[in-house]
Order: C-alpha cells, then structure tokens, then sequence
C-alpha cells in the first residue's frame, strides 16, 4: 500500500492557527506523467525542472515545473526526507545509471 506524499507545509507564525486550503486535483492529472530523467535549470529568480521520458530512439518532455528558490529548498529536504524513509524500509537503492548517447532538445 503505497504511503500519504509528504506534503509540503508553510511556515506558520507563532500562535497563528493553521488554514486548510482545499486544492483541487483535475482528472486529467490523476494518472500523473511518468519521468525516467530531468533535466534543472535555473536563474536567480527560479528553478525549471524538465522531466522526460527517455525511450531507446525518442524523448519527449511530459511534464514542465517551475518555482521560486525557496520553494525549491524545501522540496530538496521533502525530497531527502521521503528517500531516508524509503531506504529504512526498502534497503538503500543505488543512483540509476545516466541514459546512453547525448540527450538533447531538438532546435525548431
């Protein structure tokens, strides 16, 4: 049974009661979008995280997220958070290994 996804809190004032914020999941998310690599790039002001599928001929971007630099730290300490977890409980994972040839955008 997979477990609840961390979710990301902000931070809260002292004495200040916590809102619930009711998000809305679109159907068409619901499957998600399968990701075999990324690509990060990034400017003062944001992070780009590319993911793609990577077959044995093709790519294709399926999914494209952006977020500020603060944001981006703490989904690298959820991110981290969550592996500590998944190796205590499934044994430590080796990284995957990088796609063979050059992975590159085409130019249109």
């Amino acid at each position: 049974m997979a477990e609840q996804p961390q979710q990301l809190q902000p931070a809260q004032p002292a004495g200040q009661q916590q809102k619930k914020i009711p998000v809305e999941f679109p159907s068409q998310l619901k499957g998600g979008a399968y990701a075999n690599n990324t690509r990060v790039m990034h400017a003062k002001e944001e992070f780009i995280l590319d993911f793609l599928m990577i077959g044995p001929d093709v790519g294709a971007v399926t999914s494209r997220v952006i977020m500020s630099p603060g944001h981006m730290k703490r989904m690298i300490a959820a991110l981290q958070e969550n592996m500590r977890k998944y190796e205590e409980k499934y044994g430590s994972l080796a990284p995957a290994k990088e796609p063979k040839g050059h992975v590159g955008f085409l130019q249109e």
